[in-house]
């Protein structure tokens, strides 16, 4: 799927969407350090490679949407409510934790956010929010983020099926990148997830871009639609840059150099290098210190409720 990505220069973003971005790789970046030195327990799947597609996102969705992640959901996280202290906090368990600890990296609730690791469990939760949105705040949406992978998964034509039915305003985010944990996707997959949405009658869009700009100014008269209960499966060809989880990237060394060649984060700093190594650095020690300061906190305690 990498070789498909649009390599044109990347349009210049404002500070904020670049700082986003940087935020969320740096984030992934100190996990995976963390996890290599033994200084947290259990597994996390990161993001790296696919931080652009929430933060191409991040102003089309409002604070009354909800929102339903998944396993690789950090960038979800930090693009919604830009708080790298609790996420580090929860997957550390450490005072201050969103869910006093007890979700850690994958299982997250707050406000209108939640994530999980069960694959396709969200999109029939996101479609039960999406028809009681319907009936009780029109304009509203639910988002859902999910995987190539969880194409395998019958929930997923369930809630599709019931999406067209009833007209409800889901937004379902595929963030397609090519690979189901060690399984390529076109070894599992027959056919393609367009022709899977159409089948229900759902409206589908490729993204084969990594423009921030781009991607958002395409998308949002399409997000309005949803709000309009016209649901939309909207898929983004990308990449995952590091492993499915910690240590287990199993891919042929050219798939690994393909993503690497493709990545947002060198591209940007070729098409435009004063933004990038002004911000890059800044935010690298930003993190640093946020990593400090939380493994500094005493442990969390569970209190019976998430932020």
């Amino acid at each position: 799927m990498t070789e498909t990505l649009d390599r044109l220069r990347l349009s210049r973003l404002g500070d904020d969407d670049l700082e986003l971005l940087l935020q969320v790789r740096h984030f992934e970046l100190k996990l995976l350090e963390l996890y290599g030195r033994g200084e947290l327990n259990g597994t996390t799947h990161t993001c790296l490679g696919q931080e652009y597609v929430p933060v191409a996102l991040r102003p089309l969705l409002g604070p009354d949407d909800h929102v339903f992640s998944n396993h690789r959901g950090h960038g979800h996280y930090l693009s919604t409510f830009r708080d790298p202290h609790g996420l580090l906090a929860e997957i550390m368990g450490r005072e201050g934790a969103v869910c006093g600890g007890v979700g850690g990296s994958q299982h997250i609730h707050r406000d209108r956010y939640m994530s999980t690791g069960v694959q396709g469990e969200s999109l029939p939760v996101a479609a039960g929010v999406a028809l009681h949105l319907k009936r009780t705040e029109p304009g509203t949406l639910a988002c859902v983020y999910i995987g190539d992978g969880t194409w395998g998964e019958g929930a997923v034509y369930e809630a599709l099926n019931l999406a067209a039915l009833w007209e409800l305003p889901l937004l379902v985010v595929v963030e397609n990148n090519g690979i189901a944990q060690s399984t390529p996707t076109a070894s599992q997959m027959a056919g393609s997830v367009g022709g899977r949405a159409a089948a229900f009658g759902i409206r589908h869009h490729l993204v084969v871009s990594a423009d921030v700009n781009e991607i958002r100014a395409a998308l949002a008269p399409l997000v309005a639609e949803v709000r309009q209960a016209l649901p939309l499966v909207v898929e983004f060809v990308t990449h995952r840059l590091g492993p499915h989880s910690k240590g287990d990237d199993i891919r042929p060394a050219g798939a690994v150099q393909a993503a690497r060649d493709n990545d947002w984060y060198g591209r940007y700093a070729h098409d435009h290098p004063d933004q990038f190594h002004r911000l890059d650095g800044p935010v690298r020690a930003e993190i640093q210190a946020i990593a400090d300061e939380v493994a500094a906190r005493p442990p969390s305690r569970w209190e019976g409720t998430c932020a």
